[in-house]
């Protein structure tokens, strides 16, 4: 059989053909990479597996792990298959803590502070759901917050009588104050928490969560961020940021294999919080109390480390600068073309790899087919909470080429080629 037909038989059987024939030499692990090299992010890119198919430019939803991680995380499944009821039974709390501690170091926390959870979603319901409300208490949230966030505040609101009040995010603000005064304006004496997105998930506009967790702490309100986009996409110390509560998905940005969130509350403060599940042991005096949800996959909590290896080889500041880098360069070439409308705010500080882009002809649904069948770009459209428009999120691995592909398409699809 020769070549050719060998190929067609594969492609009968469901098999491609790109991964048996790369003409690409192995990648080198992230450990042997010259990080002043001209070519260093032609050689990250080169850690990563990246389907053929098609330009992927949501990663918001799920970063994908690059091959090394990859390899690790399967060895991990490998290993907890290998001694199984043994390893569960011994050292998986131990390990799994270790991972934690691991987060917490990186985020800036005391190991104490942080728990591993399965997503931002899980993390962020457990304060939610657990929190002391009594009848009549007021939360603040936005109408840009996560959908499903929103949801659990609607239940909580079901369940023990409480107001929940929303706001709107201004998407392009003159300042900070603009941002902090909406906040303030939706407080009363009956208000206790107030959930803030750390970044805006469909806009990627990144809010001034210290001055908002300042005011919010000078009114005697307690502040919840959501954190879902922020770890490991951009550098940050959570004792600075001077919140109650901290929930992300470290699938997202740190590429931590998909089941894998972490919670953060600030010491002291766990107590209050009523478990949604029952611990192995009731009454815990640790976070602990709060994080038991029965037999999980452990072999993600192992990968963790793995994962949080290769980002800090990498460096959080300079991941931060490249994905800021890669935004930029495409979002300025569009922000003031006729008929586009660019959903992220322009100053540096206020964004980092996500953006958002509409077209005033284009539905943003139609706009997202059109990106895939036409241009072979994969995005996700927003149409909703005053955002219209792709949310567009490309990763480290990302190159200029890839954002030429995708500007051109902005400007022929908005009449501006």
């Amino acid at each position: 059989m020769n070549k050719r037909s060998f190929i067609k038989s594969l492609a009968l059987l469901g098999f491609s053909s790109s991964s048996l024939f790369n003409s690409k030499a192995k990648a080198k692990s992230i450990y042997e990479l010259d990080f002043n090299a001209p070519d260093i992010w032609d050689q990250i890119r080169a850690a990563y597996k990246l389907k053929p198919d098609y330009v992927n430019l949501e990663n918001g939803y799920y970063c994908f792990l690059p091959e090394e991680t990859l390899e690790k995380y399967i060895q991990h499944l490998r290993d907890v298959n290998y001694h199984a009821s043994s390893y569960m039974r011994t050292v998986q709390w131990d390990n799994k803590a270790k991972s934690a501690a691991k987060v917490a170091e990186l985020i800036g926390a005391g190991p104490e502070e942080v728990v591993l959870t399965r997503n931002t979603t899980e993390s962020i319901d457990l304060i939610i759901s657990g929190y002391p409300w009594k009848k009549g208490d007021e939360a603040i949230v936005s109408n840009q917050d996560y959908g499903s966030l929103l949801n659990m505040f609607e239940l909580a609101e079901r369940r023990y009588g409480i107001k929940v009040k929303r706001i709107d995010i201004p998407m392009h603000p003159e300042n900070d104050e603009e941002i902090v005064d909406v906040y303030e304006k939706a407080i009363t004496p009956k208000t206790k928490l107030m959930m803030v997105p750390h970044i805006v998930n469909i806009t990627g506009h990144i809010l001034p969560v210290r001055k908002i967790a300042d005011m919010a702490h000078s009114h005697g309100v307690e502040i919840m961020l959501d954190g879902a986009h922020a770890v490991g996409h951009f550098d940050f110390n959570i004792s600075e940021l001077n919140c109650d509560y901290y929930g992300s998905s470290l699938h997202k940005w740190l590429s931590v294999p998909l089941g894998c969130g972490m919670l953060y509350v600030k010491k002291g403060k766990s107590q209050q919080i009523r478990p949604l599940l029952a611990p192995y042991e009731l009454d815990q005096k640790t976070l602990l109390n709060l994080n038991h949800t029965g037999t999980h996959a452990v072999s993600t909590d192992l990968a963790v480390l793995d994962a949080i290896d290769f980002h800090n080889k990498m460096g959080s500041k300079r991941k931060e600068e490249r994905l800021r880098y890669i935004q930029k360069y495409w979002s300025d070439q569009v922000r003031d073309l006729p008929g586009v409308n660019v959903n992220t705010p322009k100053e540096p500080q206020r964004s980092c790899g996500i953006g958002n882009v509409g077209i005033d002809a284009v539905e943003p649904a139609d706009m997202a087919k059109i990106l895939m069948d036409k241009y072979k770009i994969y995005t996700v459209g927003i149409n909703g909470s005053g955002v219209r428009g792709c949310r567009i999120s490309p990763n480290v691995y990302t190159s200029e080429n890839d954002m030429d592909q995708f500007v051109k398409a902005i400007k022929e699809m908005s009449g501006n080629a």
